[in-house]
């Protein structure tokens, strides 16, 4: 039997090792915090509880088919709801209070919404979502549920007349440009790019098959929140007779010959070394690379990270409000004026954000088990630039700066006075606790250089029996994305062992 060590217990390793147990590997993960689930962690203090990273439930497809191919229903392990209205927005305005709108997954809903904005974007909508829901099947079936070794294997006449329809030598905002004038709109059909980890000016346009995500599909909820998915994953995993090791550190990835060998630990103050014929590791990929492995058996050596735009970190507020916020819906979107401005100050001139866009979470809004009776637990995430350095005081001031914003903004005068809690989590938690480059929240971002077959691959160049999974390389970032890397892994690890992938 093949002996596998999995690096993190996040959703990609979590993912990975279920369905390597399930095909019969002996399967060990290593996580070198106190607990599984990665960035879909579980806060609770004072009653409150809130998902610390994660917390939209999108591609529910995605989720169906991962969950049928090990085996299971979803319905067995967790209840989802379907959000409606999806999401909240509100448009800062210099001049005046700021403009607010609901959002639903009801088409003719969110066409009425958009025809009261811009006379005729009702039917430019449905055109933009028709557009949209082609681009997303042909993305998935032909391209994101795939290995592809070489550009060669793209290079078919079906694969380039499907790509073709892509709209991969555009940016997003243009694309958005084609059908909608009014900058709301535009805002609101290219905010899923900040999820992307990067700009709307710098996105490729094949990622509006996002508005299909988020308009046709719709948002869901689990009951209890994104941590009970993560829960339902770890229990899987355990009943397929995955072993896991908490508090304990990779430090090295042993190479012997080419081929690796094993992995070293640290688990408090005593080391410690696994033999393994497979290794599989979802930690971050440039810690993986430049801190686990000899610098002969780096494929992605230092230099190549000094060339990738690298998604952002995110300004995580975590705060138990007393009193209820009719303000907010489950989710709200914040969009300053000029959002390029604040795209730039991530992207082209780091810096705090001085305007920010930003997104709150009220999951009490529709789930009163995570937080006390007729109180409401918030979460806010401020996209902001990595590699910025925060101390105490900074940290202070900038979530003043984010409580009076959303205050001001949202209508909520008494926002201050109310919060009874408060923790934050930025850069160098990221990096504390995830090991994560630059204190990114998400990994490498989907530029068009930096995506599908320019993202780093799933195997090592160099190593014999290293592998990779998770938001650095395909199919890229977000939940869904995760299951779909393990998937992709673990076909290519039995392709290269012999093994039947069914």
């Amino acid at each position: 039997m093949k002996k596998v060590i999995i690096i993190w217990a996040g959703f990609w390793g979590l993912a990975t090792a279920i369905l390597l147990a399930k095909k019969g590997f002996e399967v060990k993960v290593l996580e070198k915090n106190d607990k599984a689930w990665g960035r879909a962690n579980l806060l609770e203090a004072q009653g409150y509880k809130w998902d610390m990273g994660p917390s939209r439930y999108l591609m529910p497809d995605a989720f169906e088919k991962f969950f049928a191919a090990i085996g299971e229903k979803i319905s067995d392990h967790f209840t989802l709801q379907k959000l409606s209205p999806s999401y909240r927005v509100y448009f800062k305005d210099a001049a005046q209070d700021a403009q607010q709108v609901d959002m639903y997954s009801d088409i003719s809903k969110a066409m009425e919404v958009f025809e009261s904005m811009e006379t005729g974007a009702g039917e430019q909508l449905r055109k933009y979502l028709a557009s949209s829901a082609h681009q997303y099947d042909i993305a998935m079936n032909k391209f994101v549920n795939k290995n592809f070794d070489s550009i060669r294997d793209f290079l078919t006449p079906q694969l380039a007349i499907e790509g073709m329809q892509l709209n991969i030598f555009t940016s997003l905002y243009k694309y958005v440009s084609r059908f909608v004038k009014d900058e709301r709109l535009k805002k609101i059909l290219m905010y899923p790019s900040v999820f992307l980890g990067t700009s709307p000016y710098q996105t490729p346009a094949l990622f509006n098959i996002m508005s299909h995500v988020d308009f046709n599909q719709g948002v869901f909820y689990p009951e209890g929140g994104i941590y009970e998915v993560s829960k339902a994953l770890y229990n899987i995993a355990l009943q397929a007779g995955v072993t896991f090791e908490f508090d304990t550190a990779v430090t090295n990835i042993e190479v012997q010959d080419g081929k690796v060998k094993g992995v070293k630990t640290k688990k408090w103050s005593e080391e410690g070394y696994y033999l393994a014929d497979i290794v599989v590791s979802n930690a971050d990929m440039h810690h993986t690379e430049t801190r686990l492995l000899e610098d002969t058996n780096q494929s992605y050596p230092e230099s190549y990270w000094g060339k990738k735009v690298i998604s952002p970190s995110g300004f995580i507020l975590y705060l138990g409000v007393d009193g209820k916020l009719p303000q907010l819906q489950h989710h709200t979107l914040i969009f300053s004026e000029n959002r390029k401005e604040g795209f730039d100050e991530i992207f082209s001139k780091p810096s705090r954000p001085t305007d920010p866009n930003y997104y709150i979470c009220n999951p009490s809004k529709t789930d009163p088990k995570v937080a006390p009776e007729w109180k409401e637990n918030l979460f806010v995430l401020v996209p902001i630039a990595p590699g910025l350095e925060y101390n105490d005081e900074t940290i202070k001031q900038y979530s003043e700066t984010i409580i009076a914003d959303i205050a001001k903004t949202c209508k909520i005068p008494d926002l201050a006075s109310r919060i009874e809690f408060t923790q934050t989590f930025s850069i160098p938690d990221f990096e504390s606790y995830y090991n994560a480059y630059k204190g990114t929240a998400l990994g490498l971002a989907h530029t068009f250089f930096q995506s599908s077959l320019r993202r780093p691959d799933n195997y090592s160049k160099k190593v014999e029996g290293l592998y990779y999974a998770g938001g650095y390389t395909t199919p890229g970032i977000g939940m869904p994305m995760c299951l779909i890397s393990g998937m992709l892994v673990t076909e290519r690890i039995l392709k290269k062992y012999l093994l039947q992938w069914t």
